[in-house]
């Protein structure tokens, strides 16, 4: 009995060693886990701390009203009215949503209802290569290629920078983002929806376009704000394609500056830190960051407020 005793002893001292060994390991990779995740957070917080210190500091030298109203964007002339970046960037983000949308939401809707596994197995991955190339290549394939296209055969007037090639090779580029995240959420509806309809006679279209679309709206609208916040924060493509043109209320055709490009421009060139050219880079990222955020903030909204629950 004696020996007996003695080994459960053991048994049970060991088993208590093991138990406080992994609770230890467990608690140091939870803090190290918390730690990671108040390090982004205080790593977005140090960035919004920072842009929004210097363009207080901007702001000390223009007004605020002329900063948003004013349609003249000229530094080195002292205009800094930022309504014509805010044009540039939107005229070529409607134009690559424009692109992105139809194509990308087909494209889901195929890979998910028509397409056989077989074939969607490797034809989602092909299609998310596209997110994978460099958008600098974009930006002199719309410069080298799509523009010289465009001058040859439909606008004979277009400029050798232009929103129209740089949002419609942004489009491309957005393509992956708007149909995979769209395909995910047209594929987790329940088949049970599916089988309902065609019990009722509906047809696979009908099915496809009247319930299970429908169904994955939520999802697809977030796909399709993604791909925006996307398009409105890209920089080659814009700098490379678009030009350097801070035009107000332009064509499609003829060049435009967007607020990303203005930054690199700035940043890139000669332009001492202390004036106020250097600091107004930090007031149109303000800005960006602002239209970035209530367009998250807007996709979080609807996502709440009309996701499906099955």
């Amino acid at each position: 009995m004696t020996i007996e005793g003695g080994g459960t002893s053991r048994r049970a001292g060991a088993w208590k060693g093991n138990s406080r060994a992994r609770e230890t390991r467990e608690r140091i990779i939870k803090y190290l886990l918390t730690a990671c995740a108040y390090l982004s957070i205080f790593t977005t917080f140090g960035i919004v701390v920072v842009l929004f210190e210097e363009t207080l500091r901007f702001f000390l030298d223009v007004s605020i009203v002329e900063f948003l109203t004013s349609t003249q964007w000229d530094p080195p002339g002292g205009d800094f009215g930022i309504l014509p970046l805010v044009y540039g960037t939107l005229m070529a983000t409607f134009i690559a949503i424009a692109v992105a949308l139809p194509v990308g939401l087909l494209t889901a809707i195929y890979l998910s209802e028509y397409a056989p596994q077989s074939l969607r197995r490797w034809l989602k991955p092909a299609l998310e290569i596209l997110a994978g190339i460099p958008t600098v290549v974009y930006g002199y394939f719309a410069l080298t290629f799509i523009t010289p296209f465009f001058r040859d055969s439909v606008f004979p007037g277009i400029g050798s920078f232009n929103a129209l090639s740089a949002g419609l090779i942004m489009g491309v580029m957005i393509i992956p983002t708007v149909a995979s995240v769209s395909e995910d959420s047209i594929y987790a509806v329940p088949q049970s929806l599916r089988e309902g309809a065609y019990a009722l006679g509906a047809t696979k279209r009908e099915t496809a376009t009247r319930i299970v679309v429908p169904a994955a709206l939520s999802g697809i609208v977030a796909a399709v704000i993604l791909g925006v916040s996307r398009a409105i924060g890209e920089t080659m493509i814009v700098t490379i394609a678009m030009g350097a043109q801070a035009n107000w209320l332009g064509s499609p055709l003829d060049g435009m500056q967007a607020m990303t490009a203005y930054i690199v421009q700035v940043v890139g060139g000669e332009t001492p830190r202390e004036s106020v050219t250097f600091k107004s880079i930090f007031a149109v990222g303000s800005a960006l960051f602002l239209i970035t955020l209530t367009l998250n903030l807007v996709s979080y909204w609807f996502v709440r407020r009309y996701r499906e629950i099955y």
